[in-house]
């Protein structure tokens, strides 16, 4: 177009600027910005959308950000996609803000704006705001029965504010379709299920995943990773393993890190180390540095230096400069008293440039 002097309109500009956001080319993204500016299409309240979503796709909040500032007449359209990035980015207070200008844009929630309110609300525990969003579902009379991202968000919110009894009765409420069936979209069940493994109701995790079992809902691989950790957490070793089993035999699931990483943590809690041993070095290839940091912890715990030395190795082998590692390592040669080990380690860590972490807290105070 550019070669024939064909000029730009709004609907060439957005597709190539969604284009760019699919195959995340910034180079051809930020050329089409300039245009925007040249030509005068930041006016345009659709063009600066797709800006803001180009953006936001590629993870550069700052830009979608000052994007988003120069439409002069903004829209939810192009609210929703800021909205989206900053949750996406844990950017919660800036999404809070942003909320907060809403009235003052003359603007309407719609069912996005909604979803983007509930994932801040859920990043910054804050309970009162998420209860008004539920007040003003019910209130506007808003048909989310059949909308399971909506429901979803609304469980994980009250999740991770503590508030797991109201999850559970969006959950119970939702969970029912109008002819009395169970919802079976395993979206639902998953957010769930974290919400009663984040506040530690582990025995609860299995009560539901066995009746997603029972209302023949299939799990996903995140349904394994919640149930073999609520095993762990409940010493119930056989029906972890049943489970991790179940993943491949069962439902044709491969097991990724995070699964290895669960068993090993549920064997090594009851004193199983040959066996977590065992099943990751049949499993090398499926063994990140977390899954042998996790095995590296239980050698700590039960003072097998032997072994914590070759997970240590292996780790280190995947990332020489992990820090975690080597303060495992020099517990673990701590506890038995190998006090020239941990000279050593110091000297190979001042070499490596490497120093540990300094831990701080964060205290809110309310005044």
């Amino acid at each position: 177009m550019q070669a024939k002097n064909i000029p730009f309109d709004n609907y060439t500009l957005c597709s190539s600027l969604a284009a760019s956001s699919s195959i995340r080319t910034l180079n051809t993204g930020k050329q089409l910005h300039t245009h925007v500016m040249k030509l005068g299409w930041i006016s345009n309240v659709y063009v600066g959308s797709s800006l803001v979503d180009f953006y936001v796709k590629l993870s550069i909040i700052d830009d979608a950000m000052k994007a988003f500032d120069e439409i002069p007449l903004k829209n939810i359209v192009c609210v929703n996609a800021l909205l989206a990035g900053l949750a996406d980015a844990k950017m919660w207070v800036q999404g809070l803000d942003l909320v907060h200008k809403l009235y003052t844009l003359g603007l309407d929630y719609d069912r996005f704006t909604l979803l983007g309110i509930l994932r801040v609300c859920a990043g910054l525990s804050a309970s009162e705001l998420g209860k008004q969003v539920h007040a003003h579902l019910i209130r506007k009379n808003v048909d989310i029965e059949y909308d399971v991202f909506l429901q979803s968000s609304l469980i994980e919110m009250y999740g991770k504010c503590g508030l797991v009894e109201k999850a559970a009765y969006v959950f119970d409420l939702m969970g029912i379709t109008r002819v009395g069936e169970r919802n079976i979209d395993v979206v639902l069940w998953t957010s769930m299920l974290s919400c009663y493994g984040r506040n530690g109701q582990f025995k609860n995790v299995i009560r539901v995943y066995e009746l997603m079992l029972t209302n023949e809902v299939t799990p996903d691989a995140v349904v394994f990773v919640a149930v073999i950790s609520a095993c762990r957490h409940t010493g119930n070793v056989n029906l972890g393993l049943k489970y991790f089993e179940s993943m491949v035999h069962d439902f044709g699931l491969q097991p990724d890190y995070e699964h290895y990483s669960c068993v090993v943590d549920l064997l090594c809690k009851a004193g199983e180390l040959e066996k977590a041993w065992k099943l990751v070095s049949v499993n090398n290839s499926r063994a990140n540095v977390s899954v042998w940091g996790a095995l590296l912890s239980a050698c700590v715990d039960y003072g097998n230096v032997e072994m914590g030395k070759l997970a240590a190795n292996r780790a280190l082998e995947l990332d020489s400069k992990n820090v975690g590692i080597y303060v495992l390592l020099s517990n673990l040669y701590a506890n038995v008293g190998m006090w020239n080990e941990i000279e050593k380690l110091r000297e190979l860590m001042e070499e490596k440039g490497l120093k540990k972490d300094v831990g701080h807290s964060w205290v809110d105070v309310i005044s």
